[in-house]
């Protein structure tokens, strides 16, 4: 069981007062386990088919997700949690890149040869580009 997310007591006894008790219908499975199996999940990139059984049905730790995203309850459970301490004495900046595809930008080929493009021209002097305008060739010397 090293490899299983639980909270702790003490995480647990902070987030318990945070939980919606408005319920209907059925009552709720164990919260802890199910905030734990989530919680897993997000950990290892958000697989809901990875999670092991100790946390419950599958669908069950995805519905609750969803709905609680939807609800907003996350976002409490969140800036709750996180306005509750001193501010941290260190603070790290992620300096990650992400490259994305040409065509993720939209358009044909992209915004890249629009900008392209546009700095060609604020880069090719006004003689040049008043010449190339009225039909003649540019002429290089």
């Amino acid at each position: 069981m090293g490899d299983f997310f639980w909270f702790s007591d003490a995480q647990w006894a902070r987030i318990e007062p945070l939980l919606p008790t408005d319920v209907r219908g059925k009552p709720r499975v164990d919260d802890r386990r199910v905030l734990s199996g989530i919680v897993h999940a997000l950990r290892c990139g958000g697989r809901w088919a990875d999670c092991a059984d100790v946390y419950g049905p599958k669908k069950t730790l995805y519905n609750r997700f969803v709905r609680w995203s939807g609800r907003g309850i996350w976002e409490g459970i969140f800036s709750t949690l996180a306005g509750a301490g001193d501010a941290p004495d260190r603070l790290f900046i992620d300096s990650s890149c992400i490259k994305v595809h040409r065509c993720a930008g939209g358009g044909k080929g992209g915004p890249w040869l629009m900008v392209s493009a546009a700095r060609k021209a604020d880069e090719t002097p006004s003689s040049m580009r008043s010449a190339t305008r009225r039909g003649a060739p540019a002429s290089c010397s």
